[in-house]
């Protein structure tokens, strides 16, 4: 098998906007820098402030209840600490997140809930990123996968659906499930495959329109038995990564 690293993605506020990398440098022990490094809290979340931690993603503003999100595109400079979103039904944002949450709670508002689950702040825990597990992951997906998905339900499937942060070109379909406790070399990166990653409604949605437009669910039920879809990765060794990198399977 000859597999490469094809596209390097970041989420920096979970669910709301991705944003491609060229590179990007992982540690051991830790997720995609800036990944999922803030979250939208929503007004029946039990996120406590006065004491930040890891808590599961239903206590955040996310594409499973709110579609429309999975259209934000970002631009996050590190660097400055400026981001800028963008979506086809708002005019474009720009802001510091460590500083201004509230214009983002205020741009949500016309895509959001009204009442119950509206979004109400934007959140963080110091050194914790909001992914979908307990544990710091990086999420690896593969693209012939996301291909033989869309033929057996009759569309293209844009890969923006599943959210990845790292994606393989190069490897067999649905080879991915086989390597939940192997090891990858990714660059001068090693990482260990721990788990499946279940998927949620927002799949359902394009991610250029946020409208529902596809039983992603119901087609992975039929072809792999499950609502999966990728694997959730820990990074034992770190060092940089890029895209075009060649991606070694270890037993």
């Amino acid at each position: 098998m000859t597999a490469s690293l094809a596209h390097i993605f970041r989420h920096p506020i979970k669910a709301h906007g991705r944003e491609e990398l060229a590179s990007v440098v992982l540690s051991a022990g830790a997720g995609l820098p800036w990944d999922r490094h803030w979250a939208v809290a929503h007004e029946m979340s039990k996120f406590d402030a006065a004491a930040p931690g890891w808590v599961p993603c239903a206590n955040f503003q996310r594409g499973a209840r709110t579609p429309a999100v999975m259209a934000i595109k970002a631009r996050f400079d590190d660097s400055t600490g400026e981001m800028e979103l963008r979506h086809p039904d708002l005019p474009v944002l720009r802001f510091r997140p460590a500083t201004e949450g509230q214009r983002l709670i205020d741009w949500l508002a016309p895509i959001s809930p009204e009442e119950r689950f509206r979004p109400v702040a934007l959140v963080q825990a110091p050194g914790v990123a909001m992914t979908d597990t307990d544990f710091p992951s990086v999420s690896i997906k593969n693209l012939a996968s996301n291909a033989a998905l869309g033929r057996h339900i009759g569309m293209d499937l844009s890969i923006h659906r599943w959210r990845g942060n790292l994606w393989l070109d190069g490897v067999a379909p649905w080879a991915e499930f086989d390597w939940i406790g192997k090891r990858l070399r990714v660059g001068s990166a090693l990482l260990e495959v721990r788990e499946r990653v279940g998927r949620c409604k927002a799949t359902t949605a394009d991610p250029e329109t946020g409208k529902v437009d596809a039983d992603t669910l119901g087609a992975l039920r039929q072809v792999v038995g499950e609502q999966d879809f990728g694997v959730f990765a820990v990074v034992l060794e770190g060092g940089r990564i890029s895209a075009g990198d060649q991606v070694e399977v270890l037993q």
